[in-house]
């Protein structure tokens, strides 16, 4: 990996070579009206087709920061892109959309700049435990009063720690990205090579400054005691370690949504694909269970796709990655907005299911209900074990 992030100029993240005589080389050019995000930075970060393991939704948190003068921490994990005001101004000064800290001062009037280890640090809480493969640290907005670099670490403390109990000496913090310049107004995006399961991430901010967003995506690894403990579940659920896999179609909103626990809020919380108009085709979604396991039971849910639900659909299964495929639900009429529940005739044993849509259309949530297998069990507490050691 290239040590100022992923993919450098193919990926839109060009880096000063500079940085370190001209400290302002990655600022971004003072707002000058109009489109906020007309001059913003994107990156093309491969990872961020896995979940993002510090969604809110699965139940992420912002537990503590060292400071947060100007912008709130919890700021961080807001699903949606960050929002610029120009004329919104408070009592500590211009309001961001985003976690922003006071500017670090030296210790003395001949030293007045902070010290070469002072930096800022913000500790959140992954909703969904597992293996991290990239990280983007989005500073929209923050054109000059962004951090000159970042770095990330990561640590596994299970059960509901409390922040005291994260920051004791006794807890192990693996550094995930070193101390990297980032860019202002940008996506930096870095990838993650570490084979461990984590709970918690920290974010640096060297030496201070904003950062607008943070999404850390991976792979869940559940915990197969808790897993077992419930018995029958969700066998899909990205919280019990689903993954989505591949989709004939993700134009309008990503094929993860199907599994994330909860229901959805608004149309586009699911998965949504263009009109087809090719006769004889039709959309398809394909998932992997983190374990095979025997589903009982199937529910989907069309919450908020009125005009634009799928038509039809049929679900299929397989055992195994080259197993033959099989099916669960026939070609089944689906009705707009509306949950639907089917009971399986026979316990149907997979480690993949593809839902078909026909033609095309939108699905909010499935769940598959049952139980793992004593074989998904077993190769579950393998992977658990392997990754906590």
């Amino acid at each position: 990996m290239d040590p100022r992030g992923l993919g450098r100029e193919s990926q839109g993240m060009t880096f000063d070579p500079k940085l370190d005589q001209d400290p302002h080389a990655n600022d971004a050019a003072p707002y000058g009206g109009g489109d906020p995000y007309a001059d913003y930075r994107h990156g093309d970060f491969p990872f961020t087709e896995l979940v993002d393991l510090a969604d809110r939704r699965l139940g992420a948190g912002v537990v503590a920061a060292n400071d947060e003068f100007f912008a709130e921490r919890e700021n961080l994990l807001v699903r949606e892109r960050a929002v610029f005001d120009p004329e919104h101004f408070g009592h500590k000064g211009k309001i961001m959309d985003g976690w922003e800290t006071r500017r670090r001062r030296g210790a003395d009037a001949e030293n007045v700049f902070p010290a070469p280890e002072d930096h800022d640090w913000a500790i959140v809480r992954l909703g969904a435990p597992g293996v991290i493969r990239g990280i983007v640290v989005d500073t929209a907005h923050f054109r000059g009063n962004y951090p000159q670099r970042v770095s990330i670490q990561a640590a596994a403390v299970e059960g509901s720690p409390s922040p005291e109990q994260l920051l004791a000496d006794d807890v192990k913090w693996e550094e995930l990205v070193p101390p990297t310049p980032v860019r202002g107004h940008a996506a930096n995006g870095f990838e993650i090579d570490a084979e461990h399961r984590f709970t918690h991430v920290r974010v640096c901010q060297h030496p201070d400054g904003g950062i607008a967003r943070l999404r850390v995506h991976g792979e869940v690894v559940p915990d197969p005691e808790w897993l077992e403990l419930l018995g029958t579940l969700d066998l899909i659920s990205v919280l019990n370690g689903g993954v989505y896999e591949d989709a004939s179609d993700k134009f309008y909103s990503s094929p993860t949504q199907i599994i994330l626990p909860g229901t959805s809020r608004k149309m586009d919380d699911g998965w949504e694909n263009r009109r087809r108009r090719v006769r004889g085709t039709n959309d398809w979604v394909r998932f992997r269970l983190a374990a095979q396991g025997a589903v009982r039971a199937v529910e989907i849910d069309t919450a908020y796709l009125k005009g634009n639900s799928a038509g039809w659909i049929a679900l299929q299964g397989r055992n195994g990655d080259t197993g033959e495929w099989f099916e669960i639900i026939p070609r089944t009429r689906l009705q707009p907005d509306t949950p639907h529940r089917f009971k399986l005739p026979a316990q149907a044993v997979v480690t993949h299911v593809r839902l078909d849509a026909f033609p095309d259309g939108g699905v909010a949530r499935m769940r598959l209900h049952g139980t793992l297998t004593e074989e998904g069990a077993a190769a579950l507490r393998r992977r658990f074990d392997e990754l906590n050691g």
